[in-house]
């Protein structure tokens, strides 16, 4: 009975989840009024912006170099996954995380062709490269970025980098100032950083829960969905940097390592960095308390916190002092946000919709592992990943209910989705290769019947 009790969790949550996918596709067609992806638009401005909602993209059943690869990957993952991540010795485990995670994501992207798949991904109109030879001087482009984010000036900042923090755009200059320019060695840094994410993951499941519980997550982690989005698009990289943040407070707040202090202000350091390269990363101060509630006890928790804290200020000081002050920034963005198509896509479809758009980037598989994560019992005999996975919900809930995040979420947010297919070691292990199954071949038909925009 209870095992059957387990089941009905996990049917009502993926029920739950197609449904939503469903309706997401199927209202944009049905003349709703406001409760459509896009008003005021004329059929091509629909094409365009709107064609294949809640995801970003246009229908286009395609194969391509990527398609094989992917398939094989996938199905090597499903096949043996789980059982190598249970016996491999445990140091491997993250790393092979890691380069599965990273050779998935290409192969997604590949199916797309090189250029339009990676190499020409980041030097889009809207995207930064094409800002970047526009910095020729960075301390001046520092002190005056507030005052080129509100469009309709001659020198606005083009769209992704005046809806961003500086961080952004200065990564992508520093890559071009030592040689690496160009739209494959950014499409690369992003890649691998992204994918880094998984192998992050896996570090924090084992440092707040468990070994066995890291092990179950990581051929979830490996093959997830979101990677369709991760490969080349700057989001990936902001992901990248925010999971091994909180990581690092995992690490320290559990005293999991030498020297906790230090870790700590590892921790602050790349979290501090993430809030200047997406104003919404100060929601991964939701995942942040939840690593801490596991900490070993209230004092770790607050020498994990106070390095943390200190080197995250530090970094706020550094732009400060650059001229660049984030709250600034902050309000013109908003202003800036709503010039924009923002103020056409309506709430009423948007506010559920974007949900819909986390199911497509996580898989129902995942979505299958957070009905298991409402267990009352299960959660105060072990709490680590659940904490961890419902911090991350409560940074979507956050940013959904903000209406600053309208569409294109499969990609912004990232951040937090990363960490949502670590819910399928929650999942009973006979089921296990069953759900990763129908992650992998969800990403493969999004991928295949749909020309993503990122």
């Amino acid at each position: 009975m209870k095992n059957l009790q387990v089941g009905r969790r996990e049917a009502v949550a993926v029920t739950i989840g197609a449904l939503l996918v469903a309706a997401a596709f199927v209202v944009p067609h049905l003349s709703l009024g406001s409760v459509t992806p896009l008003i005021n638009a004329s059929p091509e401005r629909l094409r365009a912006f709107a064609d294949t909602a809640p995801l970003f993209g246009w229908w286009q059943a395609h194969v391509g170099w990527g398609t094989l690869p992917a398939v094989l990957i996938g199905a090597a993952a499903v096949w043996w996954g789980p059982a190598v991540a249970a016996r491999l010795n445990w140091r491997w485990v993250p790393w092979l995380t890691w380069a599965v995670a990273a050779a998935w994501a290409l192969s997604l992207a590949l199916i797309d062709g090189w250029q339009r798949g990676f190499a020409g991904r980041l030097t889009a109109p809207h995207e930064y490269l094409r800002q970047v030879p526009s910095v020729t001087d960075i301390p001046h482009a520092l002190r005056t970025f507030v005052d080129r984010i509100v469009d309709g000036q001659p020198d606005s900042w083009i769209t992704h980098v005046s809806g961003h923090p500086p961080g952004a755009l200065l990564t992508f200059v520093w890559l071009d100032r030592i040689g690496l320019g160009g739209g494959a060695w950014a499409g690369l840094l992003c890649l691998l950083v992204g994918t880094s994410a998984a192998a992050a993951i896996v570090v924090t499941v084992r440092t707040v829960a468990d070994e066995d519980t890291a092990r179950r997550a990581a051929p979830f982690l490996a093959v997830a969905p979101t990677a369709i989005w991760v490969a080349v698009s700057a989001d990936g990289y902001f992901a990248g940097v925010a999971a091994w943040g909180i990581a690092l407070l995992a690490l320290a707040a559990r005293r999991a390592v030498r020297a906790p202090e230090l870790v700590g202000a590892a921790a602050g350091l790349l979290l501090g960095w993430s809030i200047f390269l997406s104003y919404g990363l100060v929601l991964m101060a939701l995942p942040a308390l939840a690593v801490l509630l596991t900490a070993v006890d209230w004092w770790a928790g607050m020498r994990a916190l106070a390095p943390a804290v200190l080197t995250a200020l530090a970094v706020v000081a550094v732009f400060v002092v650059a001229g660049f002050w984030w709250f600034d920034g902050y309000t013109l963005v908003q202003q800036r946000y709503w010039q924009g198509i923002a103020a056409d896509r309506p709430f009423q479809y948007w506010s559920w919709a974007n949900l819909a758009a986390v199911v497509c980037a996580i898989g129902l598989g995942s979505v299958a592992g957070i009905g298991r994560a409402f267990d009352r019992a299960a959660i105060l005999r072990r709490p680590g990943l659940y904490l961890l996975v419902f911090g991350a919900l409560a940074a979507i809930l956050v940013a959904d209910l903000s209406m600053l995040s309208k569409a294109e979420t499969e990609r912004i947010w990232l951040p937090f989705t990363v960490w949502l297919p670590a819910a399928g070691a929650l999942l009973p292990p006979r089921s296990q290769r069953w759900w990763l199954a129908v992650n992998v071949v969800g990403a493969l038909l999004i991928n295949h019947v749909i020309l993503t925009n990122w």
